[in-house]
């Protein structure tokens, strides 16, 4: 009886790039439409967005968490104040105001 090779099965493991690229795509979605520019709105509030940014470390700075991927900073128009925020582009966010 014939034993089957130890890579049977399992995939070839894929190069950082192809990593980076789907970890890029990921962290693109859950952006969203969100750009500076953009006014949208979820169910805490409407937002304004006046930066993103996606480079991981100064995502983890301005946020302080060593898990944050990006950092969106928004002015809350019903609070009239500005902020990074963190949180993900969901099904029920809104965008109500579109840029080119």
């Amino acid at each position: 009886m014939q034993q089957p090779s130890r890579t049977s099965g399992l995939t070839a493991l894929t190069p950082d790039l192809d990593i980076s690229e789907a970890l890029r795509r990921v962290v693109a979605g859950q952006i969203g439409p969100r750009k500076p520019g953009v006014v949208y709105s979820t169910t805490d509030g409407v937002y304004e967005v006046l930066d993103v940014t996606t480079d991981r470390t100064e995502a983890r700075r301005i946020l302080k968490s060593r898990a944050a991927q990006f950092a969106i900073t928004v002015h809350d128009r019903a609070a009239n104040t500005i902020g990074p925020i963190g949180t993900a582009w969901t099904g029920t966010d809104r965008v109500l105001k579109a840029v080119a």
